[in-house]
């Protein structure tokens, strides 16, 4: 039994985040089936994240394990030939037993885009989220060094979160504006459900002083 790392890329407009569920279709079920149809074997994919419903990745790893003899290059090749185009298999390459996709990583990156301008993006509308109203963005950059650090984050996660601690730690938050485009970077061992769109809506109306 051989372990492979994949590193994937998807929209995830039209899927329920990427853990498997009743109602509705997630990212890993798309590519565990895919997986079965190369394989012929019903193997789990696991994630580094379970990343929410909506939310795009540029570089979600995971892994999983096969019998298969096919190489690396042939399993890219087959996954991207049946996978739909919103989701994309960009690396396979062979792993020790030790390698786990969640266990193993260290940080976790997530970018939020905010168009802020009078109009909105017909082009964007998907990969960015408009607001119309001005937002101080000294305001929200002053705001989130209070949240970069070991903190009790409870207050920022989602409703049906079930962990066993909700202190996480965030080694960078930062705000870069450029023209009309807002780009929130937070970088971090772990998140709760929902923490870094709850974050970014709270900093949000720091920046549109309502708070």
């Amino acid at each position: 039994m051989r372990k492979l790392k994949i590193l994937i890329e998807y929209d995830g407009t039209q899927y329920h985040g990427w853990q498997c569920q009743a109602n509705g279709l997630a990212i890993q079920e798309v590519l565990q089936k895919t997986l079965k149809k190369i394989t012929q074997e019903k193997k789990s994919v696991v994630a580094s994240g379970r990343t929410d419903a909506g939310v795009h990745a540029e570089g979600q790893v995971a892994h999983f394990f096969t019998s298969s003899r096919m190489t690396p290059r042939e399993l890219l090749k087959a996954f991207n030939s049946l996978l739909p185009p919103d989701i994309v298999v960009k690396k396979v390459e062979e792993v020790n037993a030790n390698f786990h996709a969640q266990k193993s990583a260290t940080r976790k990156t997530y970018r939020y885009t905010i168009l802020n301008r009078d109009f909105p993006s017909a082009l964007w509308r998907r990969q960015a989220h408009y607001i119309a109203s001005p937002l101080n963005v000294s305001a929200m950059r002053r705001a989130a060094k209070y949240l970069v650090g070991k903190h009790d984050f409870s207050a920022f996660q989602g409703a049906g979160g079930k962990v066993n601690s909700t202190v996480r730690e965030i080694d960078s938050l930062t705000i870069q504006k450029k023209d009309d485009w807002i780009y929130f970077n937070v970088v971090g061992n772990g998140f709760l459900k929902y923490m870094v769109r709850n974050i970014v809506g709270t900093l949000i109306q720091v920046g549109q002083e309502k708070i």
